[in-house]
């Protein structure tokens, strides 16, 4: 069987997860709640599992785009006949746009495009504190 491994994570934490030629998807694209005044106060203490976070997220120009381009990757690979594809989605915190990708990720490919095999999502740094701006 065929397993699809997801793993969001911030790489403002500096233990980026580990694997061979995984599916690799920046995030920093997107727009961050922490970093917009006018959704900051209700979204930055939240995460990307909260649909509030994930619907700003995805409603960032490309953020669709982003996603397709995964997926397609992901495709390719499971067309060369790979039994574990891993997908790493970072992000500079791991807890709103890596999430939200990660999940919108999973969700496509468990519904949307019902794939066969397993697919694991594992939120690496969606617990820990919301790390300064690297702006600031």
């Amino acid at each position: 069987m065929t397993t699809i491994r997801i793993t969001s994570y911030g790489t403002g934490h500096n233990d980026d997860p580990a694997a061979t030629d995984p599916v690799v998807v920046d995030t920093t694209s997107l727009h961050n709640p922490p970093d917009d005044p006018a959704v900051r106060g209700q979204l930055t203490q939240k995460t990307g599992r909260d649909i509030e976070v994930a619907r700003y997220v995805m409603a960032t120009p490309g953020a669709d785009r982003l996603v397709e381009t995964a997926m397609q990757q992901i495709r390719d690979r499971l067309a060369e006949g790979r039994h574990q594809v891993d997908v790493h989605v970072s992000c500079f915190g791991g807890r709103h746009r890596s999430v939200s990708v990660a999940l919108e990720l999973a969700f496509r490919l468990r519904v949307l495009h019902a794939f066969d095999g397993e697919v694991h999502v594992a939120h690496r740094h969606i617990a820990r504190p919301i790390l300064p701006s690297r702006s600031a």
